[in-house]
């Protein structure tokens, strides 16, 4: 039986990667910073072992993490799913809107993850899963901010990977497209109070109006997700990055042409900066 340490566990995502785990006969320690939400919902399950956590909080992940061992003896696999969205232009978000949206996605998930990574070290096993996002590889008009939050996360990760390596510990990060869920709802995301009338009519400003008409509309299945989590658990050799959705692997797939035009175009510029006798010689 592995042992599951979810963030965010008493919704979206999170609960529904919590069922999954369960159904497969795991254990799970839910967490959350309410977590009688997570009783409510699952009941008194004897593979369920709920917990309350503030990803803000370093005192609090570590005497979460504490708790799940002295519980289930171990943790097999952390899913750092805790996180929100931010939508407005670069420009419009307030200093205080990006410190608490990094305080969660990008501060919460290091502090968890410093503070579960000591037990699986000393086990030489585990595999930590960070969801990051379609704006963790690409970045988009109106989620610039948030997006940057995801890209710190995809760089963790890379880096991770090859640091617990050596240590018997995998790391994924995971990248959802647009699924159906209540992202979209101000449960999940946040639009900036500060609306600058110069961005109305741009890219950035439409997308205040697009997210808000595609709630409930996106493309992915959750449920479909939640089972994908159980198989890269299952996986022998778990992959790097795990992009989920058809818009993600169209967005990487853009993307990576993109990359490669703009390389093929500059590259003899690139490649000329580098140091040369010949050149240090004439000076």
């Amino acid at each position: 039986m592995r042992v599951w340490f979810i963030t965010g566990a008493s919704r979206g995502f999170g609960a529904l990667i919590t069922e999954e785990a369960l159904n497969a006969g795991d254990a799970v320690v839910a967490t959350a910073r309410n977590p009688a939400t997570i009783s409510a919902r699952f009941g008194n399950h004897p593979n369920l072992l709920p917990v309350a956590l503030d990803v803000t909080s370093e005192e609090q992940a570590h005497a979460a993490a504490a708790q799940a061992v002295r519980h289930f003896g171990q943790i097999d696999i952390l899913v750092n799913n805790a996180g929100y969205g931010l939508l407005g232009a670069v420009e419009e978000a307030t200093s205080d809107e990006i410190e608490k949206l990094y305080a969660t996605n990008v501060f919460g998930l290091l502090k968890v993850t410093r503070a579960v990574l000591p037990h699986m070290r000393r086990q030489r096993s585990g595999h930590v899963i960070n969801i990051s996002s379609i704006g963790g590889y690409a970045s988009f008009p109106g989620w610039g901010v948030y997006s940057s939050t995801k890209f710190a996360v995809e760089g963790l990760t890379e880096a991770l990977a090859a640091e617990l390596e050596p240590l018997g510990i995998k790391v994924t990060v995971v990248e959802p497209g647009f699924f159906r869920t209540d992202f979209l709802d101000e449960s999940s995301l946040a639009v900036s109070h500060s609306s600058i009338d110069d961005y109305k009519n741009t890219p950035a400003g439409a997308m205040r109006d697009f997210a808000a008409g595609s709630n409930h509309g996106q493309p992915g299945d959750p449920s479909k997700l939640a089972k994908a989590f159980i198989a890269l658990a299952n996986a022998e050799k778990a992959p790097l990055r795990l992009p989920l959705g058809s818009d993600t692997v169209a967005t990487i797939e853009a993307k990576n042409a993109t990359v490669a035009g703009e390389l093929a175009t500059w590259r003899d510029l690139a490649v000329s900066t580098d140091f040369t006798p010949e050149a240090s010689a004439a000076e």
